[in-house]
């Protein structure tokens, strides 16, 4: 996979399997998108920790049309935006196992690492499951 920028840690954690968020070290802040220096406190040093891929609907919506999407999505599909649980309410965007599951804000969700063909590359990406009520 080619260097990405200030992101490059974060698509090489996913390609290992692990969902990493960068931290700034002097101020404690989460950083998402990356950063090159953290605009909290102007710190440079910057670390990518690895967090558990759980978290909560922030915000989600279905689409019924391909637009070019990888075909391994298949249609409809739901993309989540998911407030991390341990990572400062930082957010990733993913899409759900299920695109036709029904959805609210705030359902409990984790993700599994899948790899889906965008244009002509493989790449990794966050695929959502709801966590069942535990009650």
């Amino acid at each position: 996979m080619r260097g990405l920028g200030a992101d490059d840690a974060y698509w090489q954690g996913l390609a290992q399997g692990e969902v990493r968020v960068q931290r700034c070290s002097g101020c404690g802040y989460w950083h998402v998108p990356a950063v090159w220096r953290c605009g909290e406190c102007g710190n440079w040093d910057l670390q990518w920790q690895a967090v558990p891929p759980r978290g909560r609907v922030f915000s989600w919506t279905r689409t019924w049309h391909e637009f070019g999407a990888p075909p391994e999505l298949g249609l409809p599909f739901a993309t989540v935006v998911v407030e991390l649980d341990g990572a400062g309410g930082r957010r990733l965007m993913g899409t759900m196992a299920d695109g036709c599951a029904e959805l609210h804000i705030g359902d409990a969700v984790e993700a599994e690492i899948i790899h889906v063909s965008f244009e002509g590359e493989t790449i990794p990406a966050l695929r959502w499951h709801p966590i069942e009520s535990r009650s």
